[in-house]
């Protein structure tokens, strides 16, 4: 039953890449770029722990790849409303 959720949270996390990618392509925003990139990355990441029985979520690697995923967003919002800044 774990590995039926965490396939589901993997397939949301690329569905929700794809809407971004999506938005990007038609404003050509970093925002939408970066979530994007932020939701493939975890997509990935959780298939990975998923299918791959050896991989086990305690691991520090994890948490980074998640660190890096969830830095993409932090990176998107912050550039967003850096002062002077043309908004899209």
């Amino acid at each position: 039953m774990n590995e039926v959720l965490v396939g589901a949270i993997a397939t949301a996390s690329i569905v929700a890449g794809l809407f971004f990618l999506r938005f990007w392509k038609s404003t050509r925003d970093r925002f939408f770029l970066y979530f994007a990139m932020s939701f493939f990355i975890e997509g990935s990441n959780r298939f990975l722990l998923g299918f791959m029985g050896w991989l086990r979520e305690e691991a520090p690697g994890y948490y980074l790849v998640r660190l890096v995923a969830y830095g993409l967003i932090l990176c998107a919002i912050l550039e967003k409303n850096q002062p002077g800044r043309k908004n899209q």
